[in-house]
């Protein structure tokens, strides 16, 4: 008589790791949609097997941890938002700032989302703001939506009510001395969200004088 192989059999907790695995972080909502139990997660993260970046946000504790892992959180937490501003700069290396919060764009006139974690701070965009000059980047297995290098530095003139101009001139000319993007792509960028004439005479004095 043969022996029958064992059959594994795969626990709600395997299959949370599994869903938290592929995802690189998920919320909550994402593992009980598998039909796991919020109980199996609370065990898994009591047992230190997971780890709670916030409420509702669980990564694995041996999970690579990159330079945009805020973002990653973000882009979690505010599933619709765009990365934007200081820390699209940041990210771009556009800017020696280290922004305390995540700035993050939302549509229209929607109310932010009541989060204690990651610290963040919104603008809104428009139906065009929110797809114009949008990067979608891969960060831990999470699809982060951020501006384009010329979208941002568009937008911090925009906003530079929020943030300064200076902030606007610098990375423009960051990403000029590095050919990051033209002084072109940024003309383009800026006639289309009605900034050219604001933004034209620093356009023209960087690339006549770059330094």
């Amino acid at each position: 008589m043969h022996n029958q192989p064992t059959k594994t059999r795969t626990t709600a907790a395997d299959k949370a790791l599994e869903i938290i695995s592929a995802k690189g972080m998920a919320r909550l909502h994402e593992i009980k949609a598998a039909g796991i139990p919020e109980m199996v997660v609370s065990r898994l993260a009591q047992s230190n097997r997971i780890v709670r970046l916030a409420r509702g946000l669980y990564q694995l504790p041996d999970a690579d941890i990159e330079a945009g892992h805020t973002l990653a959180e973000v882009a979690k937490t505010v599933p619709n938002g765009i990365i934007c501003l200081i820390s699209a700069l940041a990210y771009q290396e556009l800017t020696l700032q280290s922004p305390s919060v995540v700035w993050v764009a939302i549509e229209g006139q929607k109310h932010p989302p009541k989060r204690e974690y990651p610290p963040m701070r919104f603008v809104h965009f428009n139906n065009k703001g929110m797809i114009e000059g949008i990067d979608h980047k891969l960060i831990e297995g999470v699809t982060v939506k951020i501006t384009t290098p010329a979208r941002t530095i568009v937008d911090c003139f925009r906003f530079r009510n929020k943030i300064g101009v200076d902030i606007g001139i610098s990375a423009m000319r960051e990403a000029f001395r590095r050919r990051i993007c033209t002084p072109d792509d940024v003309m383009r960028c800026a006639r289309s969200f009605r900034m050219s004439a604001v933004m034209k005479p620093y356009i023209e004095t960087l690339t006549n004088d770059p330094t």
